[in-house]
């Protein structure tokens, strides 16, 4: 009896070791932000809620996004031992080979894209295969090369309110242009930001993201607040296009603005501080600025 309990607990303690080790692969809180977006994408635009197929794209779009994280994981894993941020990731520590690891990318991806075929629709899975190859092929190899990999990488970024509004209504319309360019935007600051903060780790991987020759100057500094500052008239134009009401276009104009103010101090210092409030601040201002939208929509 005490041999059967002994084998029972040993058997579920593997089992929550290996659920653990899952969230730890696809970034679990990652996924589920991106996921979010998409979400966020398809209440928009709908004024109809069809929950199974809100149920299936949250799915599928968890399980592309997992995949995309996996790939990136994959082909950087030898730059990952090199950085503090990362050293610890299931594939530098080996606690997953990565042969299993691309098996298990595979399945996700396989599964979410044939999820959205049978029950969504073939452009909302075009979209996502569209961002998992973007983001696997382009931006991952591009980080090395310079800045122009935060371009690119701001494209499968933003597309999730896209794949999102298109899972909704089988469209790309100027409406979702609109809310893909919003998030696109936001990519630079948030990515740069991030770059500054973690610039002493991404120079022993090789990474080059910051802009100006990855210098954390002036210039650098100033890149960042302009992008910022573009977020202004943008938050507006889900109101002027009668997407949502007046209520969110003022949050997301206030938003941004406070956004904004976080850049001025980098100007003024260069500090990794104020590198920090810019981070944390783009991530209070996305989610914020869109469940608004949700709420104010019209």
């Amino acid at each position: 009896m005490i041999l059967k309990l002994s084998k029972t607990i040993f058997v579920f303690q593997k089992i929550l070791m290996s659920i653990k080790l899952f969230f730890e692969l696809i970034k679990f809180r990652l996924s589920l932000l991106v996921t979010f977006s998409s979400v966020f994408g398809f209440l928009l635009s709908s004024n109809y809620i069809n929950y199974f197929s809100l149920f299936i794209l949250i799915i599928s779009g968890f399980f592309i996004t997992g995949s995309s994280i996996i790939n990136n994981q994959i082909i950087e894993k030898d730059s990952d031992k090199l950085m503090n941020r990362t050293k610890n990731r299931p594939l530098p520590t080996n606690k997953i080979s990565s042969r299993n690891a691309l098996f298990i990318s595979l399945v996700l991806s396989i599964t979410g894209l044939i999820l959205m075929v049978l029950f969504l629709n073939k452009l909302t899975a075009l979209l996502s295969f569209f961002s998992l190859i973007i983001y696997t092929f382009l931006y991952t190899p591009l980080k090395k090369v310079g800045p122009i990999a935060v371009f690119v990488g701001a494209i499968p970024g933003a597309l999730p309110p896209l794949i999102g509004w298109a899972a909704s209504t089988n469209d790309i319309s100027l409406e979702a242009l609109i809310i893909f360019s919003i998030q696109f935007i936001w990519q630079f600051p948030h990515f740069w930001a991030i770059a500054w903060v973690s610039d002493d780790d991404y120079k022993r991987a090789g990474f080059k993201l910051l802009p100006n020759n990855g210098k954390k100057n002036f210039s650098t500094a100033v890149n960042i607040m302009t992008y910022t500052m573009f977020l202004i008239p943008l938050g507006l134009l889900p109101t002027i296009f009668g997407i949502t009401g007046l209520i969110s276009g003022v949050v997301a104009v206030v938003c941004a603005i406070l956004f904004l103010i976080q850049t001025l101090r980098l100007i003024k210092d260069y500090s990794r501080t104020s590198a920090l409030r810019i981070m944390f601040g783009s991530f209070i201002y996305l989610p914020v600025v869109q469940l608004t939208y949700i709420f104010d929509k019209i």
